[in-house]
């Protein structure tokens, strides 16, 4: 059977009539997974018999989604060829068997949305797991292959998004959070808090790093080669690492032998792994709404707040435009409150004590406070 886990459902992938169909069976059992495959390989059957009738059918989801995912999708790093295969898998499912992408309009979409919405998910989630990778198919189905669409206004399906909260993690909460972590993730969460870089970045390999130049190369978001600076602390981080592991940085040790695993060896760390540890550590930690990638607010929060340049923050999280990176104003806004709360306080305590003491000197007041001795 062609079926195969990916995190905690199992996917279908066969060959029928030199044409690929893969998607998600939305089942974590295999037997129950297999019939699904089963049902699949019949519906596909029927697919192709009609394009044998009619020559160059009309394509339908399925096989656009199916495409997509073999010239764009499987190229995708950081867990977005298992997330896009999840959308279009849903979206399969939501359209109904068979449905072509030439009849798939406005209302439809509208309906897809609202479905989604109905699941209990944020706006953006929409965005990002359904309308997005549908107009992506969409576009390349017309643009690229060649095939009839449906007219389509995507601007009418956007869903409005609330302004990305910025959680930064109080200096506290970090001390909790490393004494309740398992020591063997403290280097990838280290790593993590002082580059700034995402979950699906963090994963680095030796051949990224290059000790000479000091910079560490990524493949961030959109397939972009992204260079990033090894600052003296992290290049400490990094090295006191070698020898773990040949090809990968980030590795744990195994707590039991089972799976092929020996217990007491390193094996490197996977994304699922991390994204367990991290979350199974929080509640022991007392710490609440923080997710992984507000590591990444907290290094572009104390990076502004360390150097006062925005722009600064702009390069270290690559972000296109510093319209993005406003977001993070609140640092240094931060620092001008606490600067105009002291100054208020220092204020309030020369104007307000001599009416109390009148046998004191305002410049005694004052002098604590500038280091300077009282004129002649």
């Amino acid at each position: 059977m062609s079926v195969y886990k990916r995190g905690e459902t199992y996917y279908y992938d066969f060959w029928l009539g030199r044409q690929r169909f893969h998607g998600g069976t939305g089942r974590t059992s295999k037997r129950e997974a297999e019939r699904v495959e089963q049902e699949q390989r019949t519906l596909a059957r029927e697919v192709l018999k009609q394009r044998i009738k009619v020559g160059r059918a009309p394509m339908s989801f399925k096989e656009a989604g199916s495409r997509y995912f073999d010239e764009v999708g499987c190229h995708l790093k950081g867990g977005g060829d298992e997330n896009l295969l999840w959308s279009l898998a849903w979206i399969d499912s939501a359209l109904g068997p068979g449905k072509l992408i030439k009849d798939i309009t406005d209302a439809e979409i509208a309906r897809l949305v609202a479905l989604r919405r109905g699941e209990g998910v944020k706006n953006a989630t929409v965005n990002r797991s359904m309308t997005e990778q549908l107009r992506k198919v969409m576009n390349r189905a017309a643009q690229v292959w060649d095939e009839p669409v449906g007219k389509v206004d995507w601007k009418k399906h956007v869903l409005r998004e609330p302004r990305e909260r910025v959680r930064e993690l109080r200096m506290e909460e970090e001390v909790r959070l490393f004494a309740e972590l398992r020591p063997d993730y403290h280097a990838v969460l280290r790593f993590a808090i002082m580059t700034g870089v995402r979950l699906g970045e963090v994963l680095i390999q030796w051949r990224d790093v290059d000790w000479g130049t000091r910079q560490i190369t990524l493949q961030g978001k959109g397939g972009k080669i992204a260079p990033i600076p090894m600052p003296p602390a992290v290049r400490e981080l990094l090295w006191s690492l070698k020898g773990h592991h040949e090809e990968m940085v980030f590795t744990y040790t195994a707590k039991r032998t089972r799976e092929g695993r020996v217990r007491g060896k390193r094996y490197p760390i996977t994304r699922e792994g991390l994204k367990t540890a991290f979350r199974r550590t929080l509640p022991d930690a007392s710490i609440e709404n923080y997710r992984f990638h507000d590591n990444r607010h907290t290094a572009a929060t104390r990076v502004l707040r360390a150097g006062g340049n925005l722009k600064v923050v702009q390069n270290l999280l690559r972000h296109d435009n510093i319209a993005t990176t406003a977001k993070y104003a609140h640092a240094v806004q931060d620092d001008v409150m606490a600067a105009m709360q002291l100054a208020a306080e220092k204020a309030t305590l020369v104007t307000a004590s001599p009416t109390e003491s009148p046998t004191m000197d305002v410049e005694e007041f004052v002098k604590p406070l500038t280091g300077k001795e009282k004129s002649a």
